[in-house]
């Protein structure tokens, strides 16, 4: 018999110290929803309201009367929240942000869908700058999660708010393959890299285009780990599909990296080989898929960044694409953090890595004017250096001209 069926993938479900209640998380369009039910009778418990986002996490005490929720919004950082079981409305007991931010500087985000180039609807989440219209249209980037079969998720980003606030629409793509839409639809991309997944990304620029507050002859494409691999497949397989594209920490040979897995992640690599391919039985496709063994296709600005220690993806994946990119004469920024690994975890990075982002945007995008920037830079736990970015949360430098000044967004 079933237990719970919905409409949304069921992430978990879990039960109070002494069985009391469960409670069932539910993946409902890239947010948590959670419910709550009296397992004796498996009555429904009431939930209060909560501000638009996504539930990190709830817990019950071990009297079975009281919950404490943290609640990530999309303007702001998680919260607690906590409440006596059944109420209708919740206590917050945390202000998380930034005294320097203002949250009206920020931007909600909207679910939305469009037709993919096979007249699939793929799922996604838009932020739209303040003060974009008809009459001040703004660029745009195109975000590619992680994964493969990762998902972006509703809630706060800082690193996204901060490009927003700085005059760039986000369409943060979920591709055929994504988590979160049933197993059918995580499985649409099995064997299918750089070709289906990647056209998701390509139509997913045709919609911005159709947004009469976009600039649809500004649009970069921007992503870490295999949504890194999808910025390095777009500008080498499709290279004018769009204007430029950042690439954090991006696979870029599939033969290498699925060999290079080790031993004690024989689940991650079993895993990866049933969606991707093994390397000793499938090493042409793999090669065929690969931006690097393409490179010289690409003609379009290529931001790289990477952590010198990264176990998953090697410092060399990002070495060798941003020389063969040099190689073809176009320009290339390379920054890597010595003291970083498979994302950024220090604060001084992450916001380095944010600044690299606008700054490179402007700059390709806008024709902003700067100083040269240096052919590489590394960065430290130290000072930041000139020209450097973070991962999975994307910074930057004075607007354009043609751009609104932006909110502090520290």
């Amino acid at each position: 018999s079933e237990f719970i069926k919905r409409d949304w993938d069921v992430r978990y479900v879990a039960y109070s110290w002494d069985g009391k209640f469960y409670l069932v998380s539910i993946n409902e369009d890239a947010k948590s929803k959670i419910e709550m039910f009296e397992s004796s009778t498996d009555t429904s418990v009431p939930m209060p309201e909560l501000p638009a986002g996504d539930v990190r996490s709830l817990t019950i005490n071990k009297a079975e009367d009281r919950l404490a929720i943290y609640v990530s919004g999309d303007r702001e950082p998680a919260n607690l929240y906590t409440l006596e079981v059944g109420d209708a409305t919740a206590v917050k007991l945390t202000d998380t942000k930034n005294p320097e931010m203002n949250l009206d500087d920020l931007v909600d985000t909207e679910v939305i869908r469009f037709a993919s180039y096979d007249g699939m609807k793929i799922p996604s989440i838009l932020y739209k700058p303040k003060g974009a219209s008809a009459d001040n249209k703004v660029p745009a980037v195109v975000f590619a999660h992680g994964g493969p079969g990762g998902q972006s998720r509703r809630g706060y980003s800082a690193v996204l708010q901060y490009i927003v606030n700085h005059g760039y629409a986000m369409l943060l793509v979920n591709n055929r393959g994504s988590s979160g839409y049933g197993k059918t639809f995580f499985h649409l991309d099995d064997k299918k890299h750089g070709d289906a997944d990647l056209k998701d990304f390509i139509a997913g620029r045709k919609y911005l285009e159709g947004l009469d507050w976009v600039d649809g002859e500004k649009v970069a494409i921007m992503g870490g780990s295999y949504g890194g691999y999808i910025v390095a497949a777009a500008l080498a397989f499709h290279p004018d599909s769009f204007e430029l594209g950042i690439n954090i920490f991006g696979v870029t040979n599939w033969v290498r990296t699925l060999e290079s897995i080790p031993p004690w992640w024989t689940a991650f690599r079993e895993a990866l080989y049933a969606e991707l391919g093994d390397p000793k039985t499938d090493k042409e496709r793999l090669t065929a898929i690969s931006p690097l063994f393409h490179a010289k296709n690409i003609k379009r600005p290529l931001l790289v960044v990477q952590g010198a220690n990264d176990p998953r993806v090697l410092k060399v994946e990002s070495d060798e694409i941003v020389a063969a990119v040099r190689a073809n004469g176009v320009p290339v920024e390379y920054v890597v953090f010595d003291d970083e690994g498979h994302g950024f975890r220090k604060k001084v990075n992450r916001i380095t890595a944010a600044e690299a982002y606008v700054k490179f945007l402007d700059r390709h995008l806008l024709g902003t004017p700067a100083a040269p920037a240096p052919a590489e830079a590394a960065a430290t736990g130290g000072e930041p250096a000139a020209e450097t970015p973070a991962a999975n949360e994307p910074a930057a430098d004075k607007p354009a001209a043609d751009k609104p000044a932006p909110a502090k967004a520290k």
